[in-house]
């Protein structure tokens, strides 16, 4: 008979337990550890990335600032939830003591032609907004009037659904997305893209600035984004990358884009449309463990239809040449940059140089 008393450690236990009993605890355990080893718990991936940066600040007219920033801190954290369902949660700290939620998003992936995303992720737009600071060609990225001013909550961010999917060198997307929370208008915006790659493809949704002479690309991507009647943003853009004997590469990057009333740089314009044109070349002979890359960059942007008669028309001019030292591509690399800015009216005009460190594991 088992007696009724506390078990308080494993002696007590085997002192009254029956020896049939004991055997059949150990033969549930047994199937219990059997049956975890063939169904072991869904992978998850963590990750990290961080941009810190140097900068020397000369405005016209005024004092120049020297200034050490943490420009961005990421968590990224991924997994498989079932079979073609993953999840991604990703957050970033933006240099303003706080952390704010990047992505959080649901992606059931069925096929390569069909692809269905919900929750919080970035929306069919220019090719800038697909690769975001971290996977750009250069350092000062979104500060030139130009690239993606599509509106976002955060860091180009969009709460919504959309359908993706890739059909050889054809990626196509589209879907509707919360209004409220990006401009205030309670009315669904509609986003979509098209992109032909006539070269090599580039999977997966999300896109790279370069790839470092990984592939040759010749792409062109069409986006637009429409909310209601007159509000609405449309890019084109262009990538022409070709390898080099040797490993270095060379590479070509454009866009035009027009936010009319959705998005653009300055709020108090309603119109916000503009160009850039970026050239870069990878030496092949490595320097030490990396390789050096130079990129030049210019853009023009046009801010008009003001909201008062004193929102005067205006321009601006952004020129940027980076010297970069590749350790490891997007995980390891080292930019020195000079920006310089021109603005016909409005604002005043500036110059920067600096150097940027990027590493993500």
């Amino acid at each position: 008979m088992l007696n009724e008393v506390v078990c308080n450690g494993p002696t007590a236990i085997a002192r009254r337990f029956p020896p049939a009993l004991l055997a059949s605890c150990l033969l549930l355990l047994t199937a219990t550890a059997l049956r975890a080893q063939d169904a072991p718990a869904p992978p998850v991936s963590v990750g990290a990335g961080v941009r810190t940066s140097f900068t020397h600040s000369s405005p016209d007219g005024g004092d120049s600032t020297d200034a050490f920033a943490l420009d961005s801190m990421r968590l990224y954290v991924s997994g498989t939830a079932a079979p073609k369902v993953k999840f991604m949660f990703n957050t970033e700290y933006d240099g303003g003591n706080h952390v704010d939620v990047m992505d959080a998003a649901a992606q059931f992936e069925f096929l390569p032609g069909f692809n269905v995303w919900a929750g919080r992720f970035l929306p069919p737009s220019d090719r800038a907004n697909l690769y975001g600071p971290y996977y750009a060609h250069h350092w000062a990225v979104f500060t030139d009037g130009v690239q993606d001013g599509y509106p976002g909550i955060f860091q180009g961010r969009a709460n919504g659904a959309m359908y993706w999917g890739q059909f050889g060198k054809v990626k196509v997307s589209g879907g509707g997305f919360d209004g409220a929370s990006l401009t205030g208008n309670k009315k669904v915006l509609a986003a979509g893209r098209v992109q032909v790659d006539f070269w090599d493809p580039e999977g997966g949704y999300y896109l790279n600035g370069t790839y470092y002479g990984g592939k040759n690309l010749l792409a062109i991507g069409v986006a637009g984004q429409v909310q209601g009647s007159d509000n609405s943003a449309a890019s084109v853009d262009f990538l022409l990358e070709r390898k080099v004997a040797g490993g270095g590469a060379y590479s070509v990057e454009a866009e035009y884009a027009k936010y009319d009333k959705l998005g653009g740089y300055n709020s108090r314009y309603g119109t916000d449309k503009g160009g850039y044109v970026l050239g870069s070349f990878l030496f092949p002979a490595k320097v030490g463990p990396g390789r050096f890359e130079i990129l030049g960059k210019f853009a023009k942007a046009n801010f008009s239809n003001g909201l008062k008669t004193v929102d005067t028309d205006y321009d601006q001019k952004t020129s940027e040449v980076n010297l970069n030292y590749l350790l490891k591509e997007f995980n390891a690399r080292v930019m020195i940059f000079y920006i310089d800015k021109r603005f016909n009216t409005v604002q005043t005009n500036s110059k920067q140089f600096g150097v940027g460190i990027q590493l993500q594991i």
